[in-house]
């Protein structure tokens, strides 16, 4: 609704990991009309969006790196997933100057998280990297003291992008991320923790049933006293 998407690849250039002759993935946001009075305007808001969404993706990746060094202290876990690097990139001879550029994904394309926590995604909860994604969700959360949320987790197996970031009102040391501040709290009140939680040593975010308040053994009544036998009077007999 508001990029537009093209598959390209790179006749030049020194950008890390794509080479000349590589596909990728070329994203530009569509030209906002409202509240603009002439181009220069419209360039610098091209220019702010595009900035806002490789200063998120590249943030949330390098919260995962940091994941995965912990996820590689635990045998059990495996491997973890990648969030893919993400390039601003400059066209003078374009009217809508400035984009995003990224390695193109084969595959199926998958959403593991959505950015509300409504939406339930059954490859999500049942697959590994839907499990791990999670994971990563609430290991961020933990890290962060419940100030950050990398969200809307999506991509082809355990390569992931254009994932966004929920932080508090305040933002978090200095960063203000591209998400609601609720859907911090709608994640706290929906995750349920999976093995690679448990495998993390991550608590639960539910609070814990309160135990019901046994009700008071009733007593037993005690015996009833024996009734006495009531004599009516004495007839006597007649002579």
């Amino acid at each position: 609704m508001h990029r537009r998407a093209f598959r390209t690849k790179m006749q030049a250039g020194q950008i890390p990991l794509l080479l000349p002759g590589h596909c990728c993935v070329l994203k530009v946001h569509n030209s906002i009309s409202y509240g603009i009075k002439n181009n220069d305007e419209l360039v610098q808001k091209n220019f702010t969006l595009a900035v806002e969404e490789c200063h998120v993706q590249n943030t949330a990746r390098e919260y995962i790196k940091a994941y995965t060094t912990a996820a590689e202290s635990v045998k059990a876990f495996g491997a973890a997933p990648e969030i893919i690097p993400i390039f601003l990139v400059h066209r003078p001879s374009n009217d809508v100057p400035y984009a995003t550029l990224e390695q193109e994904l084969i595959g199926d394309f998958v959403k593991y998280s959505v950015k509300d926590g409504k939406e339930i995604n059954l490859k999500r909860r049942d697959s590994e990297p839907g499990q791990k994604c999670c994971a990563f969700q609430h290991w961020v959360y933990h890290k962060t003291d419940g100030n950050l949320l990398v969200t809307d987790m999506q991509g082809v197996g355990m390569r992931l992008t254009d994932v966004g970031i929920a932080t508090c009102k305040k933002g978090y040391k200095g960063f203000k991320g591209n998400c609601a501040t609720s859907f911090i709290d709608q994640f706290k009140a929906l995750h349920l923790c999976n093995m690679y939680c448990e495998l993390l040593g991550l608590k639960s975010l539910q609070p814990k049933p309160r135990k019901a308040a046994s009700a008071p053994k009733a007593r037993a009544p005690p015996p009833a006293a024996p009734k006495k036998k009531s004599f009516g009077p004495t007839v006597k007999g007649k002579s």
